[in-house]
């Protein structure tokens, strides 16, 4: 098959939209067949998210609303980067306290994830938390959690049953799963 990467060429990028977590681009393509193209492109600076492990073996989930699904959901802990060039892990720590209440000086990395490769080159760097330190939750001036304990069947139920669609979430647990729980 022939390399068509070497016949895509992006000829501009216009900003549309700048938010606060988020930018928004008209990108202008020249095609293999010389033709240009406009595709959008969403710009995010990245993230990093927690599997939060208990003693006892249970996961520890944020239940929050989602504006863009209108609707509460059960998530992993999970976070913006501050910047660029923060450290993921340091990201993910700050998360795991700030939404759960609790600490870790054991994260270990388990999978990155790229949420929409079609339009969006958000990357999100998932950690595995043990040995969790009892600290205390800071959550946003807009944040609302609520905090829960679950046994990964119960978590598998879930994903199965469609309760919890969160794609960095459902990654994030079935690689888990496959990691740690044999």
């Amino acid at each position: 098959m022939e390399n068509c990467m070497e016949h895509i060429e992006r000829v501009q990028r216009e900003l549309k939209y700048k938010g606060t977590i988020l930018s928004m681009y008209a990108d202008t393509i020249k095609v293999p067949n010389g033709n240009t193209a406009v595709w959008d492109f969403i710009g995010h600076q990245g993230a990093a998210a927690v599997v939060p492990v208990t003693d006892d073996g249970k996961i520890l989930m944020v239940r929050q609303y989602r504006n863009s699904v209108d609707r509460y959901t059960l998530e992993i802990p999970a976070g913006g980067l501050n910047s660029k060039d923060e450290p993921t892990i340091e990201a993910a720590a700050r998360e795991l306290e700030e939404e759960t209440g609790y600490r870790s000086e054991n994260l270990e990395w388990l999978i990155n994830l790229r949420t929409t490769v079609a339009f969006c080159n958000e990357k999100i760097e998932v950690f595995v938390a043990k040995n969790l330190i009892p600290s205390k939750q800071h959550l946003d001036e807009d944040e609302f959690i609520d905090l829960g304990a679950y046994t990964m069947e119960e978590l598998k139920e879930k994903i199965y049953s469609g309760e919890i669609e969160d794609a960095k979430t459902v990654s994030a647990l079935l690689a888990y799963e496959v990691k740690y729980c044999k």
